[in-house]
């Protein structure tokens, strides 16, 4: 999905074309922006299962479910294993995970390294077998390779806040401390050889529109903190407030029950004039508070920046309602119950309009929602479910991810530009050397990962049977410069990582989209 999943997959492919596995190449320009490891194992997924979307999202799948798993394995530590197993089960079936899933992020493998990270280390903090912690630090470092040093910022929030409230201050200094950090600078160190060998050795080339770019500086500072000091130009505006507005969507169907239990963690506290007992944890409360901070200081956000902390998020929703199946907080269980029910009803609702009205998917799919709410209707009624909240929203969550994975998702492809022309020139038998792109507002990312090729920007090789992808100014400029061709095919298309009500609209659909041209010129 354009535009970041499809970028970082065409970045996976070069790698694995080119045997590089140190250097970044994007359409073959020097690439300074994500770190390597997602580039890693996906390029090596294609080499195992060939280049398409099996090849590139069967790994970060994996380090998804691997993520499930470390957070049960650190909610059976934190409050043993009932609430362990509710809480990977939150986490599994939280709506940015679905999504995460489908439309692959960095931040997948990133949520995964930084959530094994902090089980590993609370395992050392608990059984005091070095090997944890070592396996930890591994994992920090692997995270790092990911995205950066916020996998590195937020088990030190977690273990810091978490330690400094229980005013345990030995931990803060063990001799152990030293061996980690050589296990996460040794592992650094390939990551930093091809950082320093394709930028710091090379100062005079021009990297994202400047020259003298250091890659170690970048990574190691600007893109992270270079965010919230200004250093780094990157600024979309987004405040405060920008990652609580878009957990409303992406935390659901348990967003509604995790405001409550941050809220009751934060009043304990102030109750306990900022004291934890031995008993008691700020792991998870501490490491979200902390982080959130961090992330929404930056200038520059985006919704799924807020991910690496779910994990988190789950385990502080499992934690409130063991409490409430346990007899705890029954007022607050009698106000928020509603909720959930409501959530569950417009989760199935949303998926209904999917069906029958943004993308109409005829009989099959109406029945299929028919069974679906006989599903939920089934779950209701069955006495011996409990508890029945918890799991009707589980069930509602995955229903409506089953419509969106297999109806919507699927729809939506068909409106992507790089999708629809890759699967043209397959069908017409036309080689992609021979198709030069001009003047194209769309970044045909999918096109270049489709196509198994970069497709030229070269305007000077137009040249008579070659083929030319454009848009409305690229076929005005080229009638301009008296350029003579037969028009190919025509079509509509749209970004759909950026869906709009317009696009949404079956009836506005049509004015929301671009037009592009592929030419032939004569």
């Amino acid at each position: 999905m354009d535009i970041d999943a499809s970028q970082y997959a065409e970045i996976s492919r070069e790698m694995m074309e080119s045997d590089n596995w140190l250097h970044l190449y994007d359409r073959g320009n020097d690439y300074l922006d994500k770190p390597p490891f997602l580039f890693w194992i996906s390029a090596l997924g294609m080499k195992i299962f060939g280049v398409g979307n099996l090849g590139f999202k069967l790994p970060s799948i994996l380090f998804a479910l691997f993520a499930i798993y470390a957070t049960y394995r650190l909610a059976r530590l934190l409050y043993g294993d009932a609430t362990g197993r509710m809480a990977a089960l939150i986490f599994g079936t939280c709506q940015g995970l679905f999504l995460m899933s489908n439309d692959i992020r960095t931040d997948t493998v990133l949520m995964s390294w930084v959530i094994t990270a902090i089980w590993l280390i609370k395992e050392w903090d608990v059984h005091l077998k070095l090997y944890h912690l070592l396996l930890g630090c591994a994992a920090i470092a692997f995270g790092m390779m990911s995205k950066g040093p916020i996998a590195l910022l937020v088990p030190i929030f977690c273990f810091g806040s978490d330690w400094v409230l229980k005013r345990e201050w030995k931990k803060f200094f063990q001799w152990q401390y030293l061996l980690g950090i050589l296990v996460i600078a040794l592992l650094l160190v390939p990551m930093s050889i091809g950082l320093y060998q394709q930028f710091d050795m090379q100062p005079n080339k021009t990297v994202n529109g400047l020259i003298g770019v250091s890659g170690l500086r970048f990574f190691y500072w600007s893109q992270s903190f270079g965010r919230i000091t200004g250093e780094s130009p990157w600024n979309n505006g987004a405040g405060l407030d920008f990652l609580f507005s878009n957990m409303l969507w992406s935390f659901l169907p348990w967003v509604f029950l995790f405001i409550p239990a941050l809220i009751l963690k934060v009043v304990h506290l102030f109750k306990q004039k900022f004291r934890q007992q031995p008993g008691q944890e700020w792991i998870t409360a501490g490491g979200f508070i902390l982080a959130y901070l961090a992330l929404g200081s930056s200038r520059y956000q985006l919704p799924h920046y807020i991910f690496v902390v779910f994990p988190l998020a789950a385990i502080m929703v499992a934690a409130l309602l063991k409490d409430f199946f346990e007899g705890r907080y029954t007022q607050l269980y009698k106000f928020f119950k509603p909720f959930q029910w409501v959530i569950s009803f417009l989760l199935m609702i949303g998926s209904l309009l999917v069906v029958t009205f943004v993308f109409p998917g005829g009989v099959l799919w109406v029945t299929l929602w028919v069974i679906a709410i006989a599903i939920l209707i089934f779950l209701a009624y069955k006495k011996d479910l409990q508890p029945k909240m918890f799991w009707l929203s589980v069930a509602a969550i995955m229903l409506t991810n089953f419509f969106l994975t297999n109806h919507f998702y699927y729809r939506l492809m068909d409106y992507q530009l790089g999708n629809q022309m890759s699967e043209y020139i397959e069908q017409e038998d036309i080689p992609a050397s021979d198709i030069i792109q001009y003047r194209m507002k769309d970044p045909l990312n999918a096109f270049h990962f489709y196509a198994e090729a970069v497709i030229s920007k070269d305007s000077m090789a137009m040249a008579p049977g070659k083929y030319v992808l454009t848009q409305d100014e690229g076929l005005a400029s080229l009638q301009e410069k008296g350029y003579e061709y037969d028009l190919v095919t025509k079509g509509k298309c749209f970004r759909i990582s950026e869906l709009k009500p317009a696009f949404l609209n079956p009836v506005t659909r049509e004015e929301s989209m671009q037009d592009y041209y592929f030419l032939r010129i004569k």
